[in-house]
């Protein structure tokens, strides 16, 4: 069973998202994702921390993702970014 954008919006739910986008680019087969997280666990973390943590909210999904573009943001990078 392929898996959904809401399956990894629950799995998600672990990091306390202020904003969180799930979009699906495989045309429906569950197998490429992009994600944006903005979250305050990610202050003071690496991007490749901030990764891991995602990854690990998601590790029971990975082995049937083919490929995931993860971005993350603190609350204050979002705001900043948006802005630019």
């Amino acid at each position: 069973m392929p898996i959904s954008e809401d399956d990894l919006r629950a799995k998600l739910q672990t990091l306390n998202p202020e904003h969180l986008e799930v979009t699906d680019e495989s045309d429906g087969c569950g197998a490429k994702f992009q994600l944006v997280i903005v979250s305050e666990v990610f202050k003071g973390k690496t991007t490749l921390a901030s990764h891991r943590l995602v990854q690990d909210s998601i590790k029971e999904e990975m082995p049937q993702i083919h490929a995931v573009s993860i971005k993350t943001f603190t609350p204050e990078k979002w705001t900043a970014q948006k802005n630019a």
